[in-house]
């Protein structure tokens, strides 16, 4: 049961749900809404899903796996891998700024840079050190031409 709430759909949620009871508590005068904010949060939502699912079209392509923990079959370093060696993970970090804007929680945009945090500690560090193990060479290149995040 433990393994399978340690995936990054399961912390994107819990950020998701902290967000929401953020926006559900704030004092009003806090608030930024309008129709800008909702337009960058519905922008940035898109933008997140978009990415996310041209990463694992790129992935499904290479015929390797997206779930975290298992070891890749192939490195994978076209189409939105060439300008981010952790494009789903971003796409987390999209969708959850942007559903703080649309919500109305801009309180709640300090949750982005502690997703990342941990999402980087618990997953992709461990998932590097596999690649690097796997692929040396290949990886170590791939890392100079191409950023953690963006």
């Amino acid at each position: 049961m433990m393994k399978w709430f340690d995936i990054p759909p399961v912390w994107l949620l819990m950020a998701l749900v902290m967000t929401w009871v953020v926006a559900d508590v704030q004092p009003l005068w806090l608030r930024m809404g309008g129709p800008l904010t909702d337009l960058l949060g519905g922008l940035l939502v898109g933008a997140g899903i978009v990415l996310i699912l041209l990463a694992m079209a790129e992935m499904r392509k290479r015929q390797t796996t997206v779930i975290p923990h298992q070891e890749a079959s192939h490195l994978v370093t076209t189409g939105v891998f060439k300008r981010s060696r952790n494009p789903i993970y971003l796409g987390d970090a999209l969708i959850l700024a942007g559903l703080a804007l649309r919500w109305d929680a801009p309180i709640a945009l300090i949750l982005v840079p502690l997703f990342m945090f941990t999402i980087t500690q618990r997953f992709i560090l461990p998932e590097e050190d596999g690649l690097r193990r796997k692929f040396r060479a290949e990886f170590a290149r791939y890392c100079e031409k191409t950023r953690r995040w963006l």
